[in-house]
């Protein structure tokens, strides 16, 4: 009896232990986001565990669970959804049922998951797609492009901007009743990454008459050269996306190499002979400095060359948005940027903004004070969260305002 009572002790206090994560005051529904944090955490541990036994790679072991999230295309009373090809990419196309006199907006989205994971079917994704094009009486038109491991940069940029450029056809806009002076591109994490590279690329491309109207990036991932900025250091363990996490899609972007996810992770793989690159993301300059909570910047830390020589596209701005020059960010659209507080991409997005800013460009930015990483993706029982619902309504309203 005295062994059944001490293994239920340790049972119990084991589960409050792994169920209980400390969680910043200014978090909501914190029980929630405990349970989410917990659900996630097991996730990512048997994901963990399935590549250390040698049975899967890490990243097809978690798209098992993602796929499992896949919505079929289906249509409701107020948004007819296909799923279709654009130039041979997969796409989901959503266009709100009600009559209309007028061309539409449209709104091209990449989703998130690390270049990794996810795909426009993904449940999350079908409902915000079908949300936003009810809402604002758009057409939606979200992407599934490849995935890493199989395929690395800049395979995934390509594919969102084959993407593009069909949309960006006459021809296709009037099949879709589509305004050419109302279209923009959004994402989220790394959709947004690719969302910001689509919009650099577009600006640069003569066979494009169509200039996008607004970009608007959900917590996007914009920077691969510095993982020590204070967002970094202080999320490093906070729901959803951890540091680890994040710099292994970093490193699966570009390569199945491991030696780059140790060199990142280690914050020492950018060369000396590239140093000019860290002006793009002194977070000294272009942090304000109530988010950078009592940090001290020292510097850049340099690594060898070797790393960068293999794998250049990590300096590419098509990669990595906010390495991209003044004169490439003064010609960017009407621009709206989500950052959350507890998001170790938090920094990313608000340099992000001070740069767009400096080149002269009207941007809106909406933080969360209260939000960690992938918040938008609570929208539906049994994981409902408030703030996900007040992050979408200020993201809807943007766009209605704006596109």
């Amino acid at each position: 009896m005295g062994l059944k009572i001490l293994f239920f002790l340790f049972v119990t206090g084991f589960i409050a232990y792994y169920i209980y994560t400390p969680l910043p005051d200014a978090m909501e529904q914190k029980l929630k986001v405990m349970m989410i944090d917990a659900v996630t955490r097991t996730l990512y541990n048997v994901v963990g565990f399935v590549e250390l036994l040698g049975l899967k790679h890490y990243m097809h072991a978690l798209m098992l669970f993602t796929r499992g999230e896949d919505a079929a295309a289906v249509s409701d009373e107020n948004v007819t959804v296909t799923d279709t090809v654009f130039n041979g990419i997969p796409v989901r196309v959503f266009i709100p049922t009600k009559q209309n006199k007028d061309r539409r907006r449209g709104l091209l989205y990449f989703h998130g998951g690390g270049w990794c994971t996810g795909s426009a079917g993904m449940n999350t994704y079908d409902l915000l797609a079908r949300m936003t094009a009810n809402a604002i009486d758009a057409v939606v038109v979200s992407v599934s492009y490849r995935l890493a491991p199989e395929y690395h940069f800049p395979t995934q940029f390509e594919d969102v901007y084959t993407v593009t450029k069909y949309f960006l056809q006459d021809h296709v806009l009037s099949e879709y009743f589509v305004d050419r002076d109302r279209i923009g591109v959004s994402g989220d994490s790394a959709g947004g990454n690719l969302a910001a590279a689509v919009v650099l690329q577009v600006q640069e491309d003569k066979d494009i008459d169509i200039q996008l109207k607004v970009q608007a990036l959900i917590y996007p991932a914009l920077q691969a050269v510095d993982f020590d900025t204070p967002s970094y250091q202080q999320n490093k363990h906070m729901p959803l996306l951890s540091r680890p996490l994040m710099i292994r899609f970093w490193s699966e972007y570009f390569t199945n190499d491991t030696a780059l996810y140790k060199s990142m992770m280690s914050n020492r793989f950018i060369p000396l002979a590239s140093r000019h690159t860290f002006a793009f993301v002194n977070w000294e300059k272009y942090l304000p400095e109530k988010f950078r909570k009592g940090h001290i910047y020292s510097g850049p830390q340099y690594g060898n060359a070797d790393l960068l020589n293999k794998y250049p596209g990590i300096l590419d701005s098509r990669a990595c948005p906010l390495l991209a020059e003044e004169t490439k960010l003064k010609t960017l659209p009407k621009t709206y940027v989500i950052t959350c507080e507890y998001d170790v991409l938090r920094d990313d997005g608000i340099m992000y903004v001070s740069r767009v800013k400096e080149a002269g460009i009207h941007v809106t930015h909406y933080h969360c004070e209260t939000c960690f990483h992938g918040i938008l993706m609570f929208q539906s029982w049994p994981f409902y969260l408030e703030a996900a619902h007040k992050v979408l309504i200020n993201y809807i309203n943007w766009l209605d305002a704006n596109l």
